[in-house]
């Protein structure tokens, strides 16, 4: 037997399997509109478009505009959602392929949310994939099931009509009505008369736009008592409402005072179906994926029209006219981490004019573009104009400058009210010190305080300290003391900090490392801590207060956070954020601690950051507003030295005095939110051919022109760039020998907001098109410049 001749031996049921050549799938373009337009889950920016693909004329009923599929993209299969069907493509009908798939029978992405996505991937300059990710929960397919029996068992008539019931007036003594109207009551004797315009914009038959900036009065759970009552409004006008909070403490809190209105919140129903029903909805990345995506369907299929949550709750996909509401909008949780990184504020204020409702920022500590917004500046997106005209639902130019950010109408407390509901408020400089006579001057809890305290303490009630920060990283000075400025880096002026287990101070901008330090002011090479952290505040306190037991609240503690603590003489030392909440002395709800004092207040002189006088002060806001009003005896004491705007604010509950402050200087110098801006980072060449190729080295967009303002006012349209640390991942010891990472900040007038953007995202498409080399990123609106 020759080679040729030769076999290769198998085993019985081994033997290779012969591939059966399928026939290609018999498909029928559907009779109408045969072509989808699909945006697919990629998030590639140069993909940002939507691609086409056949419907077949089985699918076609099930095809509709905003339900998720499954198609061929490249050698993969991937997820879309169907953007809108049209008659023919622009794509030769060879390179047309079908849809594989339809997901579920609901529309997950109505057309509202559709419109509400596109206006912001134009105002912030992402692609609608990028918000789809955030957005649309994964899918789970049995939720669907159970939550369409839910819907069915609603629609047979067994709803028990939340707002309807009652006597010949349409309420019961007991009824969610009756209760929206004895809250509304009591807040309009304690707020002034544009309560009452609010009121009727919430019921407004007409959609008409309006806006608001909220300034709540002082104590625990005021602020969400505002904000339940407006959502219930909203319902009551059968309306939908979408409040987004700092974090999940705040959501609670809203639950609960919305419950107090008679609203149940969004769980498991007494159908026995299985599906959840309920009022309120909560969107959070924290709950668990599937009880997220029920949540999401029910919004989305119209079950529920109240949502709350954090910040992923601003993607809400709620129809029609409503409430659009943030609590906090300073607060850094507000903006997103992802691309195209949107603001909450911006994202609600946008959303509330496309659909004619009403948007509402609540926040203790006013923002500068709140304050701007109530003082109608002319010239900044937006004409001057009385609370009158702001008040009728004129809006002006269409444009999304002035959808982000536009007129608004101030509410307020009542002086009086204000008055007996917050603390006394004491300001414990050196000047103050000095006029009670106090020996202790310089030192860290005066002679004075520490009365205050002891009084407080033997009343029976805790008392709150409240220190900057406490972490693994501590802010340096120059330690002579006829100096103290703090220590900079060499390189790029940004504040030198010492982490624990490195030896060497580094730079918080750039990283660069700061051996041999020297003071440029006083020749000094010595460096001291700025800040104390809570383990050193509890040893100095338990030398003052013998005998009182102690708590530490902050994450860097072995206990962490505590939530909740009992109405007893105790000392509880927190940082911003953590501070707990107390029990009532009896039945349900929270009390109020006797008194609350701001350690280090002088550290907020070296807070880096735009933003840092406001978040200072907003931070300071919280804390004071755990404490009792003055008419139970509360009291709260700031130590130490500090900008006295930020002590005047709060000394008088009036945050509108420093951001007043802060509009004017920042338009003086040309800072948001006077200019709209964007920070572009990335490696050095990159950003700067960027900046070359949008105009702003040497184009259209160098010089930016002020608002209101003469040429000669016109400034840089380019600030920086300047170093940045490399990413995280990166090892802070390999920074001297890595690329070359920098920031630039962007700055153009208002009105050129959307063509800013629009030329970014170009850009960036363009760099990851071509595969150039180089990080290359851009975000607008960003909090932190550098």
């Amino acid at each position: 037997m020759s080679d040729m001749d030769a076999e290769q031996l198998t085993l019985d049921g081994l033997a290779p399997r012969r591939r059966r050549h399928r026939a290609p799938a018999q498909h029928t373009p559907a009779a109408e509109h045969p072509i989808a337009r699909v945006v697919l889950d990629v998030q590639a920016t140069h993909l940002g478009q939507t691609f086409d693909y056949l419907i077949d004329e089985k699918q076609s009923d099930a095809a509709i505009p905003g339900m998720l599929v499954r198609v061929r993209f490249g050698g993969r299969r991937v997820t879309g959602v169907i953007w809108e069907r049209a008659d023919a493509s622009d794509t030769p009908s060879s390179s047309l392929r079908y849809l594989e798939r339809v997901l579920g029978d609901d529309i997950l992405v109505p057309a509202s949310m559709r419109r509400d996505i596109t206006l912001i991937t134009d105002a912030y300059g992402g692609t609608r994939a990028n918000i789809l990710r955030l957005a649309v929960p994964p899918r789970v397919a049995k939720v669907e099931k159970e939550q369409r029996l839910v819907a069915g068992f609603a629609r047979d008539g067994r709803d028990d009509g939340r707002f309807g019931a009652g006597n010949g007036d349409g309420t019961t003594s007991d009824s969610p009505a009756a209760r929206i109207a004895a809250r509304f009551d009591r807040l309009s004797g304690m707020y002034d008369r544009n309560l009452a315009a609010l009121q009727d914009a919430l019921h407004a038959r007409a959609a008409a736009f309006r806006s608001f900036v909220f300034d709540p009065l002082p104590g625990v759970g005021q602020a969400a008592a505002a904000l339940a009552w407006m959502a219930a409004e909203s319902l009551a006008a059968s309306r939908t409402a979408v409040i987004v909070l700092p974090g999940m403490k705040e959501t609670r809190d809203v639950l609960d005072s919305l419950g107090a209105l008679g609203l149940t919140p969004f769980g498991p129903g007494r159908s026995g179906t299985g599906g959840w029903s309920g009022d309120v909805a909560v969107l959070s990345a924290e709950t668990p994926p599937i009880d997220r995506y029920r949540a999401y369907l029910a919004v989305a299929t119209g079950q529920v029209k109240c949502v709350i949550g954090p910040r992923a709750a601003m993607y809400a996909p709620v129809d029609g006219p409503g409430l659009f509401a943030i609590m906090d909008d300073i607060a850094y949780q507000q903006a997103d981490g992802m691309m195209p990184y949107a603001h909450a504020r911006g994202v609600l204020r946008l959303r509330a004019k496309a659909h004619g409702g009403v948007f509402v920022a609540l926040a203790n500590a006013r923002s500068p573009l709140s304050q701007m917004e109530v003082a109608g500046l002319p010239g900044i997106g937006m004409p001057a104009r009385s609370a009158a005209t702001a008040l009728s639902g004129s809006t002006g130019s269409s444009d999304l400058s002035d959808a982000v950010s536009g007129p608004s109408v101030a509410i307020r407390p009542l002086p009086s009210v204000l008055k007996d509901a917050s603390p006394w408020i004491r300001w414990l400089s050196r000047e103050e010190l000095a006029r009670l006579a106090d020996p202790s001057i310089g030192a860290r809890v005066p002679h004075t305080a520490v009365a205050n305290i002891r009084v407080a303490l033997n009343a029976g009630g805790p008392v709150l300290f409240s220190i900057p920060a406490d972490g693994v990283a501590e802010a340096l000075s120059c330690a002579n003391p006829k100096c103290l400025r703090q220590a900079r880096c060499r390189k790029c002026a940004g504040p030198l900090q010492r982490v624990q287990g490195v030896a060497v101070p580094r730079c918080r901008w750039c990283g660069a490392a700061a051996s041999n330090w020297t003071c440029p002011h006083c020749h000094g090479d010595r460096l001291r801590v700025i800040r104390v952290g809570a383990a050193g505040t509890a040893d100095e306190l338990r030398g003052l207060f013998r005998g009182v037991p102690l708590l530490l609240s902050s994450p860097s503690q072995p206990r962490g956070v505590i939530e909740e603590i009992d109405h007893r003489p105790v000392i509880v030392i927190a940082t911003p954020g953590a501070e707990p909440r107390v029990r009532a002395k009896s039945g349900p709800g929270y009390g109020s601690y006797a008194a609350v004092a701001i350690l280090d207040a002088w550290t907020s002189l070296y807070a880096p950051g735009l933003d840092a006088r406001v978040d200072t002060l907003a931070a300071w806001m919280r804390a004071v507003s755990l404490c009792a009003p003055r008419t139970a005896g509360g009291q709260a004491l700031l130590l130490g030295e500090t900008d006295p705007a930020i002590a005047q604010s709060l000394m008088l509950w009036d945050s509108s005095l420093l951001a007043s402050r802060e509009l004017d200087e920042r338009a003086q110098t040309g800072m948001p939110p006077v200019v709209a801006v964007a920070c572009v980072w990335g490696r050095r060449d990159t950003v700067m051919r960027a900046l070359r190729a949008i105009g702003a080295l040497d184009g259209d967009m160098a010089v930016c022109p002020m608002p209101g303002g003469s040429d000669e006012m016109a400034m840089p349209g380019v600030l920086g760039p300047v170093p940045i640390p490399q990413p995280r991942t990166v090892d802070a010891r390999e920074l001297e020998v890595t690329a070359d990472r920098v920031r630039a900040v962007v700055r153009v007038p208002h009105a050129r907001r959307e063509e800013l953007a629009a030329r970014l995202k170009t850009e960036v498409a363009r760099h990851v098109a071509a595969r150039e080399g180089g990080e290359l990123r851009f975000q607008l609106d960003r909090k932190d410049l550098i």
